[in-house]
């Protein structure tokens, strides 16, 4: 970074700690100077999604502290995580709905199974985890009006918002990893992406240290992280490593092994020459960690050849690694492709990493999965 360069970013006090990031990030640099500097683009959006993936992430805590015990772990039962899915998706919604009501939302849930006396148990539940987190309590009519916001087909045309509120529900049952994530997608592309991590360290280097991290992206912004719920928390950029040989890379990996096909990415590591041990997380803090150089290579790798993505399981990954200065697509090299409804239909797999490191991963990819799908 040139030292005019430098000398702008610091005599911008909110940018200051920009002047410290590595000189191969200085396209983000240049992004966030402009970003301090004009109007901003979504900047209403932007901290509405930083509000509403804060109070859900609180409800998912709330939810964890209450109902989460050794008993439920055990008979693997998995009501809790079912309400804090409901909540975290009523409160999400309902807070779009106050900002933005015209605005359609693809969503993970529907409220079905909160119906009738069946329902009744765990719909009283859900309403009263969600009036935890909301400045006006909701009815239950409302609640579920809200939770079934999140029934739009998605497209290429006009603007939505795509959530899930809690990815990662077994790291959830754990107490280990798990996400809210909320994007938004305008004309068939994602232009705003938040993520939620309550468990995920802020400094992967202090693994015991103090936990919570949203991470925000906005298109030609940057990518930047904050300490979650904390008020008034200052805002950090974000980047990915710089690692230029894949032989010093890591992966980021699913801690389920359903969720990839570990022995695939073991060939690949093989043709990458890598060795250093993964690091293994649920949910899409797998991004954030890739975001932020904690870890280099993110491989979601298909399982079968009928498994199709959900557009809200990276969404807001997708565009938070490529403001970090990484890229995105999937197992062929393709961009990933929200334009197609409600699943990445026109993809399959999906690969994360730094950019100097990027093809020669695809090509790995490539090699190991040829004609498998």
């Amino acid at each position: 970074m040139s030292g005019k360069l430098r000398r702008l970013v610091c005599n911008r006090p909110s940018l200051r700690l920009l002047a410290k990031a590595p000189l191969t990030h200085t396209t983000g640099l240049i992004s966030a100077c402009f970003y301090s500097a004009r109007v901003v683009y979504l900047e209403k959006e932007r901290a509405v999604a930083i509000e509403a993936v804060e109070r859900a992430s609180r409800v998912c805590e709330a939810v964890f502290k209450r109902l989460v015990t050794d008993e439920t772990l055990t008979k693997k039962d998995k009501s809790p995580v079912t309400v804090a899915d409901f909540s975290a998706q009523a409160v999400v919604n309902s807070i779009l709905e106050k900002y933005f009501p015209n605005d359609p939302i693809v969503g993970e849930e529907d409220s079905k199974d909160l119906l009738g006396e069946e329902g009744r148990v765990l719909r009283e539940k859900v309403v009263e985890l969600t009036n935890t987190a909301v400045n006006t309590p909701m009815t239950t009519e409302e609640v579920l009006q809200a939770i079934d916001r999140g029934q739009y087909a998605g497209g290429s045309t006009g603007r939505h918002w795509t959530l899930d509120p809690i990815d990662g529900t077994k790291g959830f049952l754990r107490g280990e990893q798990f996400a809210v994530c909320l994007a938004l997608i305008i004309d068939g592309k994602v232009r705003l992406g938040v993520v939620g991590c309550p468990n995920l360290p802020y400094d992967m280097s202090q693994p015991e240290g103090e936990k919570g991290v949203l991470a925000v992206a906005v298109e030609e912004q940057g990518a930047f992280q904050r300490k979650l719920n904390v008020k008034d928390s200052l805002e950090t950029p974000i980047f990915v490593s710089i690692v230029e040989d894949s032989c010093n890379a890591s992966f980021c990996e699913s801690v389920e092994a359903g969720h990839a096909n570990h022995g695939d990415s073991a060939k690949i590591a093989e043709l990458l020459g890598i060795t250093k041990q993964s690091v293994r997380m649920d949910s899409q803090c797998k991004y954030i960690a890739v975001a932020r150089g904690d870890a280099d290579i993110y491989l979601r790798l298909p399982v079968d050849s009928k498994y199709v993505e959900k557009i809200w399981d990276h969404a807001a990954g997708n565009i938070i690694i490529q403001e970090a200065g990484g890229q995105v697509s999937d197992v062929n090299g393709e961009p990933l492709d929200f334009s197609q409804g409600r699943t990445l239909s026109a993809n399959k797999g999906v690969i994360a990493a730094n950019a100097s490191i990027f093809d020669t991963v695809v090509e790995a990819v490539k090699a190991t999965l040829s004609n498998k799908f």
